[in-house]
């Protein structure tokens, strides 16, 4: 049974170490107005669209401090341009390194939905489902230890840094595993231009070599 494990799932230069990831929540929120004639009778209508676009701009969005950021991905609605829209649904996520100031941002966000659905007399149903959990590590744990010593050997040096995204390795922490995250020289992620030099791939063999080397040896 392996005591600790290493995931290359970082976007950044070969040598970076990422101590720790944050917790994250998706938010999904479902609209329902009244449908009606737009150009007839638009005054018996209630816009699900409306009531999902006001949400949304009073939503804290982007950036909210170091270690917090809220996104809304997708957005749904309507069935043709001369009716009303009865529908409409947006995918949301928050995330944040501190537990506590993220429950507390999701409380604020579906307070703000639930607004914007009562001032446009609309109804709204919303789902909240915790995605990762966070983790942090010290410098002098153990697999940040190895990690330091196999890069320095593999010609890398070592920098420490936090991760705005989820991965793997949240899962294997959640799960009692010892798992650091390596960046691997990605770069442009979740765009179009995302690549990795043949380079940097080969540059995480010698990384995964060094690993168990230092592991055997106790570096």
């Amino acid at each position: 049974h392996a005591r600790l494990g290493y995931v290359y799932d970082h976007a950044g230069p070969i040598g970076e170490v990422i101590l720790g990831a944050p917790y994250q929540v998706k938010l999904d929120a479902s609209f329902r107005g009244r449908a009606a004639h737009s150009g007839m009778y638009p005054e018996e209508g209630r816009s699900a669209i409306a009531a999902a676009a006001r949400a949304i701009a009073d939503l804290r969005l982007g950036r909210l401090d170091e270690e917090t950021t809220a996104n809304v991905g997708e957005i749904h609605g309507g069935t043709a341009r001369n009716i009303v829209p009865e529908r409409c649904s947006f995918a949301a996520e928050a995330r944040c390194h501190d537990e506590r100031k993220l429950g507390e941002l999701v409380q604020e966000m579906l307070e703000t939905i639930t607004f914007a659905a009562q001032v446009s007399d609309c109804d709204v149903e919303t789902a909240v489902d915790p995605s990762a959990r966070g983790y942090r590590f010290k410098r002098d744990d153990e697999a940040v230890r190895l990690a330091a010593a196999a890069l320095e050997r593999t010609g890398f040096q070592p920098t420490y840094g936090l991760s705005g995204g989820g991965a793997d390795a949240n899962v294997f922490n959640e799960r009692g595993l010892q798992c650091l995250n390596l960046a691997n020289g990605m770069a442009d992620i979740h765009t179009p231009d995302e690549r990795i030099a043949v380079a940097d791939l080969e540059r995480m063999v010698d990384v995964t070599l060094a690993l168990v080397e230092v592991a055997r040896d106790g570096t």
